[in-house]
């Protein structure tokens, strides 16, 4: 298939003017029956359909209580516990929009989500809370009300935790409080192309800015991803690596096992490889979030654990794993599928487009391909230059950037019609990721193009390398970026070595830069390679390639 020809139609599913999201993905359920199936798992803690569906209204009772109108924001900041589905549901009830943020991030990031979305109520932590307390002069006055959620453990009884200082005056409110106080409410009616969520951009450069979603756009994605493409079913049981408030996982571990009656496994704890096999373990997980970097984590402590006589990780009710947001090496999906006899759908999608668009799937996995096109959507490979999806598209096998066409495309993002009438073409979303598609419709990842560097006066994309180096034996996970020296840059290979892998670094990177010299073009090589315990995260779980660059 040529890069520019087209394999589906535009539209696959058609969904009803007055259908949102609520009762698409939690309602539904009741209607068909399914009230005492259990929807979340939390540790020892287990909650229905029935119970969540209860909490959701009162939610949307409270908010009107507390004055909260259509359209207004609602700014999630939680850890992944069971209080975010009501939240999340109780304020798409109320004809509110969602937002969400991360409880982990820094004081400045915090304030700059509810100053920029205008929140009238921020649900979070007490910690949280008694930082926007201190800020509360700066915020304006849009922040009616803090409602707080305590921290626990998981497993831990979240409602009846102390808060302590948090709920000491009218500004900070304890959310169980509110809820046991609320009048349930019904969801009120709306159109299915009224706003519903703000999904953030990762804010790779400057601050993140939110692409305004309608209802339509997180139904028509799991009708034609989830539940066509990789087959989610009533009897699974979900877990994530990335954390609710990433709309991969707001999709991944809440929207989609909602949608067909299945479960969804919280854990609040940071995302480790014992945190996460405890999970999946402990819940039995048939379909696991993952993402590259904790696939290869996983595979090294499941080899510390047998070299040390200890029991070996248990995964063997996992029906598959997706993996997103960074490429997946080939040498990596063939040892997790050797170990663990279980397949890993690597895949593509994007903030602007909700959730994933091109992927591997149920029989038919190409290792080092992102798979091909999720049927209901279009993509083309066009030239960087190229200012319509109009224009001649790139040959099989040649670099481009990625266009792509589907009903789930935002309206634009907030407050910026300059970045949205360059990212946004029609129905045509230009996603900045260079791609090359070879003549069976798979799509290989080449970096963002903004990432390409000049080395010596030729392109160098710092995928390919680190792909490369990951091949080697000895590496466990690699990054690359640029790095100036005497005004001429340089490619920088940041590596964690393997376990077993030379002790002798010096040796070690002079052979790592031989073997790069021999399987891609030698002026490709890293002029430096420094090895490290392990690479700086962002709360996507992407590997935090700014960080990496502020080291040197």
């Amino acid at each position: 298939m040529s890069s520019n020809a087209s394999t589906s139609p535009t539209t696959c599913t058609t969904v009803a003017d007055d259908l949102h999201m609520a009762q698409y993905y939690l309602f539904a359920r009741l209607a068909e029956g399914k009230g005492e199936k259990v929807a979340i798992r939390y540790g020892e803690r287990a909650y229905t359909y029935a119970t969540v569906a209860e909490r959701s209204k009162r939610f949307t009772g409270m908010l009107q209580k507390l004055g909260v109108r259509r359209g207004e924001r609602v700014l999630i900041v939680l850890p992944d516990v069971p209080p975010f589905a009501w939240a999340i549901f109780g304020t798409l009830a109320r004809g509110a929009v969602v937002a969400m943020g991360n409880p982990e991030a820094p004081q400045s990031s915090i304030d700059y989500l509810v100053k920029y979305t205008r929140a009238a109520v921020v649900v979070t932590i007490p910690r949280v809370a008694d930082l926007l307390r201190a800020s509360r002069a700066e915020l304006g006055p849009d922040l009616l009300h803090v409602l707080t959620v305590p921290e626990t453990k998981t497993g831990g009884d979240a409602e009846a935790a102390t808060l302590g200082a948090a709920t000491a005056d009218d500004f900070v409110r304890e959310l169980s409080m509110e809820l046991s106080r609320a009048e349930p409410m019904e969801p009120v009616p709306m159109h299915k192309d009224e706003p519903a969520m703000w999904l953030f951009t990762s804010g790779s450069t400057g601050e993140p800015k939110a692409n305004v979603h309608s209802h339509r756009d997180f139904i028509w994605n799991t009708e034609v991803y989830a539940k066509a493409t990789v087959g989610y079913r009533e009897d699974d049981m979900t877990v994530s690596v990335p954390r609710l408030f990433f709309g991969y996982a707001t999709g991944t571990n809440l929207f989609f096992p909602f949608a067909v009656g299945a479960t969804s496994g919280l854990f609040c704890e940071k995302p480790s490889p014992e945190s996460l096999a405890w999970a999946i373990e402990t819940y039995r997980a048939t379909v696991v979030t993952n993402v590259p970097t904790m696939l290869g984590k996983l595979l090294d402590h499941d080899d510390e654990l047998a070299a040390t006589g200890k029991k070996r990780l248990d995964f063997g009710a996992v029906r598959f794993s997706m993996s997103a947001g960074e490429a997946l090496p080939e040498p990596l999906l063939r040892k997790w599928q050797a170990r663990f006899s279980s397949d890993v759908y690597d895949g593509i999608g994007s903030a602007e487009m909700f959730h994933i668009y091109a992927t591997n799937r149920p029989g038919d996995i190409k290792p080092g391909s992102l798979g091909k096109v999720v049927v209901g959507y279009e993509l083309r490979v066009l030239p960087e230059d190229a200012e319509a999806a109009g224009a001649t598209a790139c040959a099989p096998g040649e670099i481009g950037v990625l266009w792509v066409k589907g009903d789930s495309v935002s309206h634009g993002y907030y407050a910026d019609r300059d970045k949205s009438w360059k990212t946004f073409h029609g129905h045509w979303c230009r996603t900045g990721d260079l791609f090359r598609m070879d003549e069976d419709g798979y799509l290989y990842f080449a970096g963002r193009a903004d990432d390409l560097l000049k080395v010596g006066g030729q392109w160098v994309a710092p995928v390919e390398v680190e792909e490369c180096l990951m091949r080697h034996p000895a590496v466990s996970i690699a990054a690359v970026i640029g790095v100036t020296h005497d005004g001429l840059v340089k490619t920088k290979a940041f590596v964690v070595k393997a376990k077993g892998a030379p002790t002798d670094d010096t040796l070690l990177a002079e052979e790592l830069q031989t073997f790069v010299q021999t399987k891609l073009a030698k002026y490709k090589y890293p002029r430096i390679v420094q090895f490290v315990p392990d690479l700086p995260k962002n709360d996507r779980g992407k590997v935090d390639k700014k960080a990496l660059k502020a080291e040197g």
